[in-house]
């Protein structure tokens, strides 16, 4: 098929089935500055967006992209070539998807000290600043308070003109805004995050108080920060999903996406200065996103979580051969229908176990091709958010944790770097050498590895926890991966 380059002026040369915008740029006005213009925000706010201009909505809220990493530049140059469209492709067993996305006008230069951010953030027409920094990009501690003594943080309390980080960009343009007397926007976190809302408005108030009290106390008052629940499966782009694109579809696409059919998006309705009617498109709106975004993040981001370690030391490279792994699956089932799936309270018009079975098939799904070392990154930032807020609810309710202990020793034994084979495993985690320092002494003693307060606060001091994993631990370099594996399953 011969390849046509992404650009508004091709667009119909596109084949027909390729979704493309109905809806032209001269038609659209600015009203979302989105910060952190990754794959997932391209797959899922935006095109929730998308899908709102294709049915003549809303046309005033076009999304500004924005960047506080020099990385951001290169995302920002590609995109700038092929007019900030995008190709998305939904990958299903019943047909792929292709979309042509449109709903970003605007993406600004990424310069140090954060001025262009901060101008536009100033500006009456923007109503909502939005949010994808990972879940590690908000500053907060072991125990989710507001770090205030981040090497970042100290930078834009002394700085406050010229901040390094997002939140010191938002409050900057707050500020402006107080001045000015223009509403302030609304700062909507779209990271996948336990009460996201809630942390965002921490980082940002907690900034705040470090620069000037009175403002803190006015956005405190005035700026909603509205919690929300994102789902869907969006592999990192390589090669691999360009020539997919380009060979399935015709479209030279700089920065394609690939994801699965499926998306969610449970959003609290609480916005300072108006919103799109994301409702209308499929998003649920709420007065309390909680028991959605605890299920969420027990079960789907748990069993990412939970399946991610035992996959690499079984040297598994892609998620949906993880999910057909007799070990692996077995382990993920029982440990989700015994230790996960009970901590979990009732959802609104939600069955958690058909809700499992939903996330076993997403899992399954080979045309997403999503890896297993995408869901070992970040481990020291993902095991206190996904995996241990449900050891403590076990414990405190005198439940097993036989199965979510067995998790922390994977992932420990894990950061040995070396796989059941003998490959060399590398380790993707800011925290990286610190972890690699506690795994290594837990080769004397295991509870050196619980000693690392930053991931496990004080539940070294849980025997019920400490003991489990150590013999779990010292079973997995004794006996290997997969014995210990089939000892769960079979329960011995």
């Amino acid at each position: 098929m011969p390849l046509t380059e992404l650009s508004l002026s091709n667009l119909d040369g596109f084949p027909a089935d390729v979704e493309r915008p109905t809806y032209r740029r001269d038609q659209l006005s600015a009203g979302i500055v989105h910060v952190g213009l990754g794959n997932f925000h391209r797959a899922h706010m935006a095109l929730y967006l998308h899908d709102l201009f294709q049915m003549g909505r809303d046309l005033d809220w076009a999304i500004v992209g924005a960047g506080v990493r020099a990385p951001d530049a290169r995302v920002r140059d590609d995109l700038a070539a092929q007019d900030w469209l995008t190709t998305v492709c939904e990958l299903d067993p019943a047909g792929d998807r292709a979309v042509v996305t449109g709903p970003m006008i605007d993406f600004l230069p990424v310069e140090e000290g954060n001025g262009p951010l901060i101008a536009r953030m100033t500006k009456p027409d923007i109503r909502i600043v939005s949010l994808t920094v990972t879940e590690g990009g908000y500053y907060v501690d072991a125990k989710g308070a507001f770090d205030a003594e981040h090497a970042d943080i100290r930078h834009d309390a002394e700085n406050p003109d010229a901040p390094r980080t997002v939140f010191g960009a938002i409050i900057a343009a707050l500020r402006t805004r107080r001045a000015d007397g223009v509403a302030p926007f609304t700062v909507m976190s779209c990271d996948n995050l336990p009460e996201n809302g809630h942390v965002a408005r921490g980082t940002v108030t907690g900034l705040a108080r470090l620069m000037d009290a009175e403002l803190a106390d006015w956005i405190s008052a005035n700026v909603a920060f509205p919690c929300a629940m994102v789902d869907r499966i969006t592999p990192a782009t390589s090669d691999r999903e360009r020539k997919m694109i380009a060979e399935r579809f015709g479209i030279e696409d700089r920065r394609p996406i690939t994801c699965e059919s499926f998306r969610q998006w449970v959003l609290e309705d609480r916005f300072s200065n108006g919103r799109p009617a994301f409702e209308d498109v499929g998003v649920t709106l709420t007065p309390d996103v909680a028991p959605y975004e605890l299920m969420k993040i027990r079960i789907l981001n748990g069993g990412h979580a939970a399946l991610a370690y035992p996959a690499a030391l079984l040297d598994i490279h892609f998620v949906h051969d993880a999910a057909v792994h007799p070990l692996v699956r077995g382990f993920l089932d029982k440990l989700e229908r015994e230790e996960i799936i009970p901590t979990v309270p009732p959802v609104p018009n939600t069955d958690l176990n058909a809700y499992y079975g939903l996330i076993g098939r997403r899992l399954e799904n080979p045309g997403v091709a999503d890896t297993i070392p995408r869901l070992c990154q970040d481990g020291s930032n993902r095991q206190p958010k996904f995996i241990l807020p449900t050891v403590r609810d076990r414990l405190d309710g005198g439940g097993s944790v036989e199965g979510l202990s067995l998790v922390s020793a994977l992932w420990c034994h894990y950061l040995s770097g070396v796989s059941e084979s003998g490959r060399k495993i590398e380790i993707d985690d800011p925290s990286a050498t610190r972890l690699k320092v506690a795994a290594d002494a837990s080769l004397k003693d295991p509870a050196a590895f619980l000693s690392l307060d930053i991931v496990f606060g004080n539940l070294a001091d849980r025997s019920s926890f400490a003991d489990a994993f150590a013999r779990h631990l010292t079973s997995l370099r004794t006996d290997g991966t997969a014995k210990v594996l089939e000892r769960y399953i079979q329960g011995t």
